[in-house]
């Protein structure tokens, strides 16, 4: 038996060596997931486009150039993994703060949504070229992974941090570049715009003054003028929305004016192009101050014109001024229905559609008079407020220091 034991246990002895051994290679085999990132990076990418093909927006998607920014996204994601992270820049990762924030030079991930956007791709099959990259990584090493421990997982919770801040990154440049792209688009549309309606306006208002037209062509031509005017005020509002949109504040030139005076040709100019609208005036108080006329005029004709559209027909629309210490207060009102809650809030943004215009009124107004508004208003240092129920109706007001202490020129 003694004999016997000794042999078994140089068996179990012999054994353990052997298992030892081979985990010992077996560990050595094995790479950390970055290594294997770099060590793999083609087939990673082959494996990427096959997935990519296999994708409902496959088809659409130029394949060839899935490629352009991969590497260079992988090569950042592997160099990531390999570098030591606290728990602060996990936590920075869990909320979203990119490492990309504060450097001057784009990542290769911002390069790719760049290109992406330039290219036509939409945000979705972006994505999925992500979701592509993500799924080719894990699939190939958890092939070679014969098993997993702590390390290990760890590696594979930094690796989706890393493809998750790629995808915030690539993102938010993909829609900068849209944004601009149509900001461009909006700004050439409404330059280009201004010399036809020009020629309209100029034809129209000459015919008019040689007085030689007879009724109804006579009554045709001042239609025609009227909503010429009107395509100029559309298409002056088109470049301010535009102007802001590329961070410039609308200019301000403060000359001593007489509000009252501005708002009576309000009126007179609402009631020519809308003849079927009644609106009055009532002022109290001192109305002159120093503020820009023209562009007050245009906040309160794009004030008066919404409430055309979108009050009841026919319903009187109130303009009120009221000047006293150093404030002046302009309020219009217009009957009908209520804006909605939810709606209200965000009246004064650009491109916001602002609920069903009335009935028989098919346009769809997207409140961009109403964001020039808010715009000017601000740029002379006051505030506008709106407050709509079925009861009082719809009141837009608007609080103007007496003078603007900032003035910038034209």
């Amino acid at each position: 038996m003694t004999r016997v034991s000794a042999r078994f246990c140089s068996g179990v002895a012999a054994l353990e060596d052997v298992l030892h051994r081979q985990m010992r290679e077996l560990r050595t085999a094995v790479s950390t997931l970055p290594d294997f990132i770099r060590n793999n990076t083609e087939p990673i990418l082959a494996e990427w486009e096959t997935f990519a093909r296999s994708l409902p927006l496959g088809d659409a998607m130029d394949i060839a150039a899935l490629r352009d920014h991969a590497r260079d996204m992988l090569g950042v994601i592997a160099a990531d993994l390999s570098a030591p992270q606290t728990a602060t820049q996990q936590a920075d990762k869990s909320k979203g703060l990119s490492d990309a924030a504060g450097r001057q030079s784009q990542t290769a991930a911002q390069a790719h949504g760049a290109g992406r956007a330039g290219s036509g791709f939409t945000v979705e099959q972006m994505v999925a070229e992500f979701r592509a990259l993500r799924a080719s990584v894990i699939r190939l090493w958890t092939r070679r992974q014969p098993q997993a421990g702590l390390s290990e997982l760890q590696d594979v919770i930094r690796f989706n941090e890393a493809i998750d801040q790629a995808i915030a990154e690539s993102i938010g440049t993909y829609t900068r570049e849209v944004r601009q792209s149509k900001d461009r688009f909006l700004a050439i549309l409404g330059h280009d715009l201004r010399t036809p309606i020009g020629a309209i306006l100029t034809s129209t208002q000459f015919v008019l003054d040689t007085g030689e037209l007879a009724e109804p062509h006579r009554a045709l031509i001042a239609q025609m003028e009227v909503t010429a005017r009107r395509m100029n005020r559309l298409v002056a509002d088109l470049l301010e929305f535009t102007r802001t949109r590329f961070g410039d504040a609308i200019p301000i030139v403060a000359a001593e004016m007489d509000a009252g005076r501005m708002l009576e040709d309000v009126a007179s100019e609402v009631r020519a192009s809308y003849p079927t609208s009644v609106v009055s005036v009532r002022s109290s108080g001192d109305l002159r101050g120093r503020w820009d006329c023209e562009r007050l005029t245009q906040a309160v004709t794009n004030l008066v014109s919404n409430a055309v559209h979108h009050g009841t027909p026919g319903a009187p629309i109130d303009i009120e001024a009221h000047g006293s210490g150093d404030e002046l207060v302009i309020s219009v009102r217009n009957q009908g229905p209520a804006i909605a809650t939810d709606r209200i809030g965000k009246i004064f943004d650009g491109m916001k559609e602002l609920g069903a215009p009335r009935d028989g009124d098919r346009r769809q107004h997207l409140g961009l008079g109403l964001y020039i508004v808010d715009k000017i208003v601000r740029a002379h240092g006051g505030s506008i407020t709106a407050e709509s129920s079925t009861e009082r109706g719809t009141v837009f007001t608007v609080h103007l220091p007496r003078e603007v202490h900032r003035a910038s020129p034209r």
